[in-house]
């Protein structure tokens, strides 16, 4: 998520972190979900559930805008990292952690319980993609947020190409799951298409796609670190590529907004 915003006083702004390179854009499109659906549910506190949320991430500076979040995750290391995170930030008292996955959601979270439901980084990992998203779906209240971020094939498929793998490059593009060999530590990969048809067949209307980390993957690091002024705009270059369609075909990461039907 983008750094927190310039202190009072006229210090200077600070400057944003490498971290946010990869979280600005979802961060952005999650907090004007979640602002939307305050506004609709006319209250200044959400219930949000983080399905594989881990350590925290999102959950705890979602809990320090006033929202109550659930983190269901299998590792019980992550859970315990997450509780003295909370604890850091002053807002235990807003996040809870729970032992589980999406595939057994409901034996550790109540149905229709939730005004926005974060599925980031799952689908790739568990065995059935579209029951997990649909139990995701079941979780969100009628007219309730889902945030999805999933790995994008076409980023892979550019990678490995970069690196003068070829062979990867072009296995990944023919794989069903988009591995590039059995070596690749990722079980699956998306297209836009098969990720908005997963929304759909879960329940829910697609509101936006975004691809993220079009370019950063692939910008030398010491250029950003080292050239000054570069990392501020490789972000605004992120932002302005996000939405645009030619973009999400070579995005490391694809993200989709979507609306449980009422």
């Amino acid at each position: 998520m983008p750094d927190p915003s310039p202190a009072s006083g006229g210090e200077t702004p600070p400057r944003p972190s490498r971290a946010s390179l990869r979280t600005s854009v979802v961060w952005e499109v999650l907090q004007e979900a979640l602002d939307r659906r305050v506004k609709a549910a006319g209250t200044d506190r959400l219930d949000v559930l983080d399905t594989g949320g881990g350590t925290g991430n999102f959950a705890v500076p979602l809990a320090g805008l006033g929202h109550r979040v659930t983190v269901v995750d299998p590792s019980p290391n992550a859970l315990f990292a997450l509780e003295r995170r909370a604890a850091e930030a002053g807002v235990a008292d807003r996040v809870r952690g729970v032992q589980g996955d999406v595939s057994g959601l409901f034996d550790v979270v109540d149905r229709a319980g939730y005004d926005a439901v974060l599925c980031h980084g799952v689908l790739e990992y568990v065995d059935d993609p579209a029951d997990g998203l649909r139990k995701a779906v079941e979780a969100l209240r009628p007219g309730g947020a889902l945030s999805l971020l999933a790995a994008g094939l076409g980023g892979a498929v550019i990678a490995r190409a970069l690196a003068g793998h070829f062979g990867e490059a072009r296995q990944a593009l023919g794989d069903p799951d988009g591995r590039w060999g059995a070596g690749d530590p990722v079980p699956r990969r998306f297209t836009a298409d098969q990720l908005t048809g997963l929304v759909t067949g879960a329940g829910a209307e697609v509101s936006a796609v975004h691809g993220v980390r079009v370019f950063a993957d692939l910008v030398p690091g010491v250029l950003v670190d080292t050239e000054p002024g570069a990392l501020e705009a490789l972000l605004k270059l992120e932002a302005a590529a996000a939405e645009l369609a030619a973009f999400h075909s070579v995005a490391t990461q694809l993200h989709v907004l979507g609306e449980k039907r009422a």
